[in-house]
């Protein structure tokens, strides 16, 4: 049975090289990779997602918050879990967060967003709505008009308004 120690052989082969590739992806994958933790009761940052809806365009993406805090941590939890410290007005939110949803915190006070003007869910994200109109213009192309709209969001400055055709508003 020659044909069996081929084949038995060539699945050798086959495994041997398997392994190879693998060891070399996960080599990249480890050079990528840095481990983060975090000291009980070091502050960090919170990341939360904003939602815009059907009003949701690519240029003011940018612009949106994407970490509250500064929260303490209470606990280490597991190898990558944190329970932080929460304030009253998120206490429907789990306090146990995986570290990919924290930053570290570095001391300035320009970095903070106070949290008491954004309503979180419990999915960590927060609806986009207009506030204010502030101004309004007629785009004329050659054969046809455009009228736009000068936005003013809620939880952003009056340097982040976003220009939007009328119709979409």
């Amino acid at each position: 049975m020659p044909w069996i120690k081929e084949a038995n052989e060539k699945v050798k082969l086959v495994r041997q090289r398997i392994q190879t590739a693998q060891s070399r992806q996960k080599s990249y994958a480890d050079n990528r990779r840095k481990d983060i933790e975090f000291a009980v009761g070091n502050p960090v940052f919170l990341k939360i997602t904003p939602l815009k809806a059907c009003l949701m365009s690519g240029k003011g993406k940018k612009f949106q918050p994407r970490f509250v805090g500064s929260y303490k941590i209470i606990q280490h939890v597991g190898n990558v879990a944190y329970k932080l410290e929460l304030p009253p007005s998120l206490s429907r939110i789990h306090n146990v967060f995986h570290v990919s949803m924290l930053k570290k915190y570095h001391p300035d006070l320009s970095h903070i967003l106070q949290p008491e003007s954004i309503e979180i869910d419990k999915t960590l994200t927060y609806e986009e709505k207009p506030v204010k109109l502030l101004d309004s213009k007629v785009k004329e192309l050659r054969n046809k008009r455009i009228p736009l709209i000068k936005v003013l969001w809620r939880n952003h400055e009056l340097e982040e308004a976003t220009g939007k055709v009328e119709e979409e508003i």
